[in-house]
Parts: structure tokens; sequence; C-alpha cells
């Protein structure tokens, strides 16, 4: 298909022709500084350098695997660094590209280099859209870096790769990490400007502050590092600070090579033994260019770190054996599985363990024996761990090894075997001699790509063949894998479909107030009415569509229609209540989302206040992104949820920031309320959580009496679940709720 190509490539290679290049021929850059010109410039951009090395590494580690190269040059073209793929350096360096080269229209055509200093917006430049044929087959996309207060340019960062490794999602996080380039930049230029007392307000702050003159003499220990650190004001001034063991080292940099340290997390014990956790930051204080000394601040994060590693450990360990749990396993397979997707070089493999006869051991003995039995089983096999493998109990009598990065396959099928050995022998437990086998399955992740939810089904399928074969044995999943793949494939055809016939229904679950009673709002549940399948659940179509790109409009369909049903309840006389829908990772985002719910508010009319969507923990990892567009959903009227809550990456930077109206505790803790101290102190740790930070707490997945009233006791706002009722389509809602609610 034919793309337009974007005016300003059209423009730079109408000069190219204009002064005679030949497109054919290598064009090579004409000017280069000197040693020392280049030595003066570099000297001059070493601050800039630093900020935008810092980004500039953090944006190669995040595309590590990939080919590329990243590129910096000053506001008139010069080459200041070049860092990445050292292939693809050493190939420029062949046509005088390297650093101290200086970059123009006139001397090198069209470039990325040239075009990003001439224009504002940022510049994708792919193969053919180069002048010269020499680079037909990179990509290149690039930005120009300045201070924003004065909007004085200061340069260019760019990247390139190889043509078939490009994407426009590159541009994007370029652009991302010179917005944050330019943050930086000027908070640090602010910061200079700063007088020297005005920073350091040393009896008015909460931080600890350390300051020493030019040699690292210490001159200055406020009260609260005499708090922080146990140690006397007496006792610390006047000694050098690079001999402590905890900072010296720090600043030790700051004093002899000027360096600037951000963030350094440091954990030390008080003289009650107690762990201190202290995020430590110091720089060189100057006083017209002269240093004069250093400045370090401690911030004591103890109590945040301590109940985040409390709330982690309960969230992603087993109570009973402590070890990894189900969701731990699936974090670190989602992880593994994104990086396989994205090129990277590792193996994965699960076996999936099931003892064999454990129900009679139950059932002869009694539960605190079967307990005590699985501590057992769990460091037996803790015992065969290797150096990289994982080791996580599913629940029940399921345990999960978890193995990467291994070389060969036939460490796989050894280690079954390993596993199958472990249990020749008896169990100990009390004055009980207890014998068991085990059934494994084994799942290898291909060479091509397969979601964590298939490797998963792969590694219970193979398991549960196993215990057909006649139990202590493992077996290897492999010919089953085709036909699960043909079935995806057929069921992919007709998801394309479905959206072009209309095949899709929304079914409403009521939302309830804990404290009325009284229906408070609905969420919006998805569902494949097939014509040969029948109702399909979301949970067999939203994977596929998010894989084959069709999630976005299926998602733009779900909140049209949510919110037109809405407004259809709200016409018919029914109480107005909320209505909540799902944003998938892509549709959120995607930059058309403020401009589409614009629209579907407008077109259907319905007042915002009954609109809420809701978001998942992993995309609020892009923090500068999402708060920018929560902010701007927020100025619609619309509410914000953040759903499934403590199965993600938790952060109380977000909840703390973000404009968020509530907090859905996912249904996997309100289902082992009753059974699972962990999940029961979890629940009320977020209960608590939201309440202080003025949010509203929805539980979902309530089914039982029990689960509700520990709910109702302990504050949680509103419920949701089968104990109320099920998903029902829209007509059912009707029939129940439409005269119920009418004012």
């Amino acid at each position: 298909m034919n793309t337009i190509e974007p005016y300003y490539i059209t423009e730079s290679k109408k000069k190219c022709i204009e002064a005679g290049m030949y497109p054919h021929e290598v064009s090579r850059p004409k000017k280069f500084l000197s040693e020392a010109e280049f030595e003066k410039k570099r000297k001059s951009y070493s601050e800039i350098l630093s900020v935008v090395r810092f980004f500039s590494n953090k944006l190669l580690d995040s595309l590590k695997g990939t080919p590329i190269l990243v590129v910096v040059s000053d506001a008139t073209g010069y080459l200041l660094e070049i860092e990445g793929d050292e292939t693809i350096k050493s190939t420029i360096e062949k046509f005088g590209i390297k650093s101290g080269s200086l970059f123009t229209q006139e001397d090198t055509g069209t470039n990325v280099i040239s075009l990003s200093l001439q224009y504002k917006h940022p510049i994708s430049l792919i193969g053919e859209q180069h002048y010269h044929t020499f680079l037909h087959g990179i990509a290149c996309y690039g930005t120009r870096f300045h201070y924003t207060d004065e909007n004085n340019l200061l340069g260019s960062v760019c990247i390139m790769m190889p043509i078939q490794f490009q994407n426009e999602l590159f541009l994007t996080m370029l652009t991302q990490a010179v917005d944050s380039i330019e943050r930086e930049l000027l908070l640090r230029k602010q910061n200079k400007k700063l007088n020297i007392m005005n920073q350091i307000m040393l009896s008015r702050t909460r931080n600890g502050i350390v300051i020493t003159d030019e040699n690292g003499i210490t001159t200055e220990f406020n009260s609260f590092a005499q708090k922080i650190s146990n140690n006397s004001r007496e006792s610390v001034v006047g000694r050098n600070i690079c001999e402590s063991s905890l900072t010296g080292e720090y600043f030790k940099k700051v004093l002899e090579q000027g360096k600037i340290v951000n963030n350094e997390e440091l954990k030390f014990y008080d003289h009650a033994g107690n762990l201190m956790v202290c995020l430590f930051d110091a720089q060189p204080i100057y006083e017209e260019d002269k240093m004069i000394g250093a400045f370090g601040q401690f911030r004591d994060i103890s109590d945040r770190y301590l109940l985040q590693e409390k709330y982690n450990y309960l969230a992603y360990h087993d109570d009973l054996t402590n070890l990894p749990n189900r969701r731990y396993i699936k974090k670190e397979l989602e992880s593994i599985i994104k990086e396989l997707h994205a090129g990277h070089l590792r193996t994965l493999a699960l076996l999936y363990i099931d003892l064999d006869r454990f129900k009679i051991i139950n059932d002869n003995f009694n539960h605190s024996y079967g307990d005590k039995f699985l501590i057992e089983v769990s460091k037996r096999l803790s015992g065969c761990l290797g150096e990289k493998d994982i080791l996580g109990r599913m629940g029940g009598d399921e345990f999960v090894f978890l193995l990467k990065d291994f070389v060969d396959p036939e460490y796989v099928t050894k280690k079954a075997e390993e596993i199958l050995q472990l249990f020749q022998q008896p169990f100990h437990v009390g004055k009980k001699e207890l014998h068991t086998t085990v059934s494994i399955g084994v799942a290898i992740y291909p060479d091509y790509p397969i979601s964590m939810e298939n490797l998963m089904v792969y590694a219970d399928n193979a398991m549960y063949q196993a215990k057909s074969q006649g139990k202590n044995r493992y077996v290897v999943h492999t010919s089953e894998l085709l036909d699960v793949m043909m079935d995806e494939y057929m069921l992919e055809i007709d998801l394309r479909r479905a959206l072009e016939e209309n095949e899709f229904v929304l079914h409403y679950q009521p939302q309830i107030n804990n404290d009325t009673g009284k229906l408070v709002g609905f969420e919006a549940l998805i569902r494949w009415q097939h014509p040969t399948l029948g109702l399909i659940p979301p949970g067999k179509f939203i994977k596929l569509a998010e894989e084959n790109g069709l999630i976005t409009q299926i998602g733009e369909w779900v909140i049209d229609e949510a919110c037109s049903q809405n407004k259809k309840w709200h016409d018919a006389g029914m109480t107005p209540v909320k209505i909540s829908v799902n944003l998938s990772t892509q549709q959120f985002l995607t930059g058309n989302l403020i401009p589409f719910m614009k629209d579907v508010l407008k077109r259907t009319a319905i007042d915002p206040a009954y609109v809420v969507v809701e978001i998942t923990e992993y995309m609020a990892m892009e923090y500068n992104y999402s708060i920018q567009v929560l902010e701007q959903l927020k100025a619609l009227g619309i509410g914000i949820s953040i759903d499934d809550f403590g199965t993600g990456y938790s952060s109380f930077n977000y909840l703390k920031n973000f404009p968020i109206d509530y907090i859905k505790i996912d249904k996997s803790f309100v289902g082992e309320l009753m059974n699972n101290e962990k999940d029961a102190v979890i629940v009320k740790a977020i209960i608590t959580l939201a309440h202080n930070l003025h949010k509203e707490v929805i539980a979902e997945g309530v089914e039982t009496k029990e689960q509700l009233n520990f709910l109702k006791n302990y504050k949680c706002d509103i419920s949701q679940g089968y104990f109320f009722s099920k998903p029902l389509p829209a007509g059912e809602i009707e029939k129940i709720y439409l005269k119920q609610l009418r004012p």
C-alpha cells in the first residue's frame, strides 16, 4: 500500500536534487572537529551529555536484543556521542560517520539528524525515504531537545537500526526519553540558580542532612541525621566523611569527580538491631564555579519499605510452605514470555507436579497430617532445585518447577526423572511413614510465540495424561500442540468476522452498596454469541484479540454499547447508576482514547458522572503517560477504577498521585478470605490504604454471605459477585431492576 511521504522528507529530497547530489553515491560528512575542538565541545556539554546518556542507556536497556544505535548531536549537527550496537557503529564509520563529524543537509543530504534539528516535531526516516540508496537498509527516528524555559535548542537524539526492526513504538519511546531529558535538564538548571542556603533548610527538613567542606570534613550533621543514624553530631562533625563505611564511596565521587548521586538505596541496622532503609542523594556545592564542599541527604523510607516487602511477600508466597505461589509463578512466566516475544534468546519449561493418591493420606489421617506432609514434600523438592530453577506451590497438592535459561532440552527431562526418584523413599510425618508418587506434566516453550496460558494448559494436560497412563511418570506435551494451535487459528478467523456480524453482546453484573444494600452500578462484561459454538466467555477470546490487534476495536464497541444502554435505562425512568467498562492495555495506550470518549459522551448524551473506566496496575507503569491520560478522563467527568488490585505492580506512588476514584480488590483475594489468613490480611490492608487515600473500595468475586460479612465488617464500600447475581443480559436486568429503581 502506498503512503504519502511526509512533506519535510519531500522538501529535503528536492534540495538534494537541486544541489546535484547523486542518490547512488555515498554522501559523507565533510567537516570534522579536531581532537582538541571535540574535547572542548564535549566538556561544554558534559552535564547535558550525562543526562542524555542516563536516559539513552535506559532506552538501550529496554530494547536489549535489538541492534540499535543512539546518536547525540549538538545544536549545529556535530556528533558528540554514538552508543549501542558495535556492528552498526563500525559499519557507519566506513562512511565517515563518527563522533566529531558534522551532519548538514548540504553535505549529507536527507538525514535524520539535520531534520530533527530543523523541525519541532519528532522525525521518522525509514528505508527509501532516505535520498541516498546506501541508507535504504536502515530505519531512523529522531527528535531535538532544548531548555524548555527558554526554548534554547541544545541538540538532537536519534536512534537507528536495520530496517527489519523498524517500529513506530520506538519513536514514542524516544520522545518519552527526550521529555525526561528536558525535564531533568530544566531541573538541574533551576537548582543551580537557587541560593545554597535556600536548598539547605536544615532546621525545617524531615531529611537527614550532611554537609562537608571541599576536603570531605563534615561541617554539619542535622538532628534528623542523628536520629536516623544514632550517631551524635559531636561524634561526626570534624571527621572525614569519606571514611564512612556507609556513604564514604559516594562522597568521594562527589568531591573528587564532581558527580551527583541520586536515590541510592542504603540499608543498615540501628543500635537496636532494626533495619533502616534510606534513599541517599549527594551533590557538590559550588560558589562562583568553585567547589566548596558536598551536600548529602537521607530520606527514611523504612516503614514504607517494610510494608511493601511484607505486602509483596504475602501476595506472592504460599502460606503453608512459604514457596512462591501461583501469582508469583504467573508473574515470572509473563516476564520471561514477554522477553521471548521481544526476540530475546531464552529457554523456558514448566513441570507440573501432582501428588498421586494424596486424598487417601488426607482421608486416612487428617488434614493436619496432610499439611505437615505437604511441608515435607516441599522441602524434598527444594533439594533438587537448579541454580536458575524456581519451585512453587500452585495450590492443594500441586507443585510446579519453572526451568529457565537451560542450555540443553535434556535438562528438562532429566529434572523430571530426578523428581520421580525423590519419591521412591518414604516420608516421615510424626511417627507415621507415608508413601506417595507423583505425576508430572512437562511443557517446553516452543520456537514460536504462545501465551502463558497456553503453556500452563499444555503442562496441566500433560500431567493429567501421566495420571491416565498409570501415575508415577512424566509426560512431555508434544502432539496435542498442533491441534490447539489450529483451533486458535480457526477461532481467530471467526473473531475477525464477529465485529462485522454484530455477534458480541454485553452482560451486566450488579454492584451493591454494602451499607445500604442498594444497587449503585453495573460492570459491563463482554460475551461472544458464536453462531455455532454458542455463548463464549471473554477468557476464550480476549487474549486472542490482544494478539491479533482487534482488542481496541472490540473495546470501543464495549464502551459505546455500555454507555448507550445505560442512557436508555436512564431515559426509561431507572434511577441513574454508574456503568463500568474495562480498558485493555492497547486501548489505554492508543492516542485516540480521549477523542473517542468525548465522541461517545456527545453521541450517547450520557452524563459522564455515570461512566467509570477500569484500568489495570500494569497500565499505570507508564507513569507520565498514564497520569496525563487519567487527568484528561477525569476532566471529562469520567470515574476511574484500578481493577484486579494487588495482583500486578502495586505502587503507593500512583495511588497517591493518580486521580483514581475506586480500587477493586481482585477476586483471587476475596475467594480465599475465609480460608487463607494472608489473603484476609491483604484485603484489610488494601481497604485501609484506599480509605486513607480517600478512595472507595469495590470487592469483586463475592460468592458467600461470610465473605460479604467480612467485607462489611472492614468497611469495604461496594461488592459484586455471584452472591448477588451473575452477569445478566440487558433484558433480564430490566425485568429485575427497571421497576425497582424508578424514582
